[in-house]
């Protein structure tokens, strides 16, 4: 099989229905195929609900949305137990997360302990109700929106689930000439259009044993453990590196595992079988922005997450 054609064929199938944002696009079939999850923040209308839709539908996967909202119970999420009379024990009704792509849509509405009915569904794929523990559907796939320019009214993630979001997109507006396709496309209902599903579970499952072939050298790995350790900086390296003032705190070794598993597949995405220093490039800014905290400097400075992370690739040597 021709890993390649396969995404390029998912990529083109997503295209149908949305214009532009191929940064997005690009992550989430990365994401899907490590076994990962998405946050996705972006203003409303640039396609972030109707690109996740999409890639269920090119999957083929059972696919649930859930609106987070300030009055949302955990149980709503993961489901509870209800009291059959005729019967006279508890059944077990399940929730919405019980599918395979969930859409966490504006998940920062929801206060932290709905959030954190999330977090051994991420980690763990099961959620336990009452007394029990019950796996997930394989595969699960979480992908979370949250929208950056309202704040009443939300709840900024905890550190923990952040540090569970496989990597973060910024998802940013189309162009005017994307912005004119996207009219035409609305226009002719072409948005609803039937997509075929070239990303089946048999697909997925070849292009995840695909990846576990994909040769990492000892130096390659060594250099992304640099990268996430280059987050965490002592305070006698603050003092010696400008850009160490600029950070709180680092990122966990999850940060490590996602550089290793997000390089393989973007060196498998290039057709090629081992992965190289630009690889874990491409992918740093992704997996590290949501995972760094940044300090009061940064901010009077103007600087973000991603000049940050920037800032750090320029210092650890590349092997």
């Amino acid at each position: 099989m021709n890993f390649q054609e396969v995404v390029n064929g998912a990529k083109a199938a997503i295209a149908r229905r949305v214009v532009g944002q191929e940064e997005m696009v690009h992550g989430l079939l990365m994401a899907l195929i490590a076994g990962g999850h998405i946050l996705l923040e972006g203003v409303p209308g640039i396609a972030k609900t109707l690109a996740v839709k999409t890639l269920a539908d090119v999957t083929g996967l059972l696919f649930k949305r859930i609106q987070f909202t300030p009055d949302l119970l955990p149980a709503d999420l993961t489901g509870t137990l209800v009291w059959e009379q005729s019967t006279g024990v508890f059944s077990v009704r399940k929730g919405p997360i019980f599918a395979n792509v969930i859409l966490a849509d504006e998940i920062n509405r929801a206060p932290a302990k709905v959030q954190s009915a999330l977090l051994e569904a991420m980690e763990e794929s099961q959620v336990t109700i009452g007394e029990t523990s019950y796996r997930l559907p394989e595969p699960f796939f979480v992908l979370a929106t949250q929208n950056p320019i309202e704040h009443e009214g939300t709840y900024s993630l905890p550190e923990a689930e952040l540090d569970r979001f496989l990597m973060k997109f910024v998802v940013k507006y189309p162009t005017p000439d994307e912005e004119v396709k996207i009219l035409y496309l609305v226009a002719d209902k072409k948005e609803a259009q039937e997509l075929p599903c070239v990303l089946n579970t048999a697909v997925l499952k070849m292009l995840r044993n695909a990846v576990e072939n994909v040769y990492v050298d000892e130096r390659i790995a060594a250099y992304m453990v640099s990268i996430a350790g280059a987050t965490r900086p002592a305070k006698t390296t603050r003092e010696k590196e400008g850009v160490y003032k600029y950070v709180s705190f680092g990122a966990s070794p999850r940060a490590s595992i996602a550089l290793f598993r997000c390089s393989r597949i973007h060196a498998l995405f290039d057709g090629r079988s081992f992965v190289t220093p630009d690889d874990v490039k491409a992918v740093a800014v992704p997996v590290l922005r949501h995972r760094i905290a940044l300090s009061y400097e940064a901010t009077a400075d103007g600087l973000d997450a991603d000049a940050v992370v920037s800032r750090i690739l320029s210092l650890v040597p590349v092997p």
